[in-house]
């Protein structure tokens, strides 16, 4: 669905990744994981269309993505809503960037907040919401924009572990829920835990300029349980690949 190819980055003088290879097969959940400052975030910004790579390209489905498209979108880190909207209203955004009448958006927005497991909240406002559930209104809000990949920046990050833990139970099933038409995903993160229960395929992106020194098949079915031995020893081997080659 999305393959970079030899993609690199730099920052005027300063490279900050080359020779960057990934391919996101339908139905795949693709996570990068990488030391601070490999440019992770960078990379998921080339690979969305905001940022222009220095070299090689990106392909979505097989055309080149040049520009920002409502067919691939992105959760950020930090959880954006609009503080004076509903959550109703918040995700109908998503849907109206389709084009789509008010009225055939409201239905839209309707079925995603279902997705999210928020029917019921349709008219509160963010601030009556936890950040777990603020965080399901922006998942919400981008699949209603009828997207085919996401892109999914630390999404986690600034919940707490409890909540965090709840919606990557949640996640999986959510985003390649048969009323979606979302058909891949490639998430940043620093936990390697959280990593490992969410990818199908995770690519180490480390060194100085970065590159991809490591992928690996997690082979495991789902539900995944963190005590697992073999849930272990993949995140120790995702350990190892960082620290070995770490900035």
């Amino acid at each position: 669905m999305l393959e970079a190819q030899d993609l690199a980055f730099s920052y005027g003088d300063f490279p900050v990744f080359e020779h960057v290879n990934i391919e996101v097969n339908e139905n795949g959940f693709v996570v990068i994981v990488g030391p601070s400052g490999a440019g992770k975030s960078t990379l998921l910004r080339v690979l969305g269309g905001f940022l222009r790579p220095t070299r090689g390209k990106v392909l979505l489905m097989g055309e080149e993505v040049t520009r920002p498209s409502p067919k691939i979108m992105m959760v950020h880190q930090a959880i954006v809503t609009f503080p004076w909207m509903t959550v109703l209203e918040n995700v109908m955004m998503g849907a109206e960037a389709r084009g789509l009448p008010k009225e055939a958006a409201r239905e839209v927005a309707l079925q995603m907040i279902e997705v999210v497991g928020l029917r019921g909240f349709e008219d509160f406002y963010p601030k009556q919401l936890s950040g777990g559930m603020r965080q399901r209104v922006a998942i919400a809000r981008a699949l209603a924009a009828d997207p085919v990949v996401l892109l999914m920046d630390e999404p986690f990050a600034h919940l707490d572990e409890l909540t965090a833990e709840a919606l990557r139970r949640d996640v999986y099933d959510m985003l390649f829920n048969v009323n979606t038409s979302l058909k891949g995903v490639v998430m940043i993160t620093h936990n390697l835990v959280e990593a490992v229960e969410l990818a199908d395929v995770v690519y180490v992106l480390n060194g100085r300029p970065a590159t991809i020194t490591a992928k690996v098949k997690v082979s495991l079915p789902r539900p995944r349980v963190p005590k697992d031995p073999a849930f272990i020893e993949y995140t120790d081997l995702l350990y190892d690949y960082i620290a070995g080659g770490a900035l």
